[in-house]
């Protein structure tokens, strides 16, 4: 685990740390010291501590402007017993929504399991973002079974397995575009 690091292509294009409407505005990283962990096991120091015990994320660009944000996770999401949405929700959607954020795509290629509790946060969420959107990429099929078997998938689109889009090759604006433009036509995500 130690060895994924959050994706780091679009850096010159923005790095958390130094956007000041950032919640990690001023976060120092260490390249040598492992400090965060997922159970027993080290995680890159790159990764941003949101107040989850197994879910750690990092927000790989936002646009101010456009009014999205990329968030990239990983991890264990475990609502039922440390209610990852809640502190998502509160510590980093909720400032990133102050700044009139409504767009959230979600990066989940290294989320390993999701476990359920209720989906008050997710419509929160959803309910808050006005006019705007929630899209999961990469998530795995086993995951996006449970967030359906939970009906989360009312308040997130999740990417059909079939056309999956490969984000790493796009520069952020690009993806926000061909989400918004998919979103739109339902061309690339599961129907609801």
């Amino acid at each position: 685990m130690h060895d994924l690091e959050p994706f780091w292509l679009w850096r010159d294009y923005y790095t958390t740390e130094t956007d000041k409407k950032s919640p990690f505005y001023k976060q120092n990283y260490s390249e040598i010291y492992f400090s965060n962990a997922i159970y027993n096991y080290f995680i890159h120091p790159q990764w941003d501590n949101f107040d989850s015990n197994t879910l750690y994320l990092k927000i790989l660009y936002a646009d101010y402007n456009l009014g999205f944000c990329i968030i990239e996770l990983i991890g264990e999401w475990n609502d039922c017993l440390y209610n990852d949405i809640k502190f998502l929700k509160r510590n980093i959607i909720e400032v990133l929504l102050a700044e009139n954020i409504n767009k959230f795509i979600l990066i989940g290629e290294n989320v390993l399991n999701f476990h359920y509790s209720d989906d008050s946060y997710y419509q929160e969420w959803f309910e808050e973002a006005e006019n705007g959107w929630i899209v999961a990429l990469g998530f795995r099929q086993h995951l996006i079974h449970e967030f359906k078997n939970a009906g989360i998938q009312h308040y997130i689109q999740f990417e059909d397995e079939e056309y999956a889009i490969d984000w790493r090759i796009m520069k952020p604006t690009e993806l926000f575009l061909r989400i918004e433009n998919d979103y739109f036509s339902q061309k690339y995500l599961l129907p609801i």
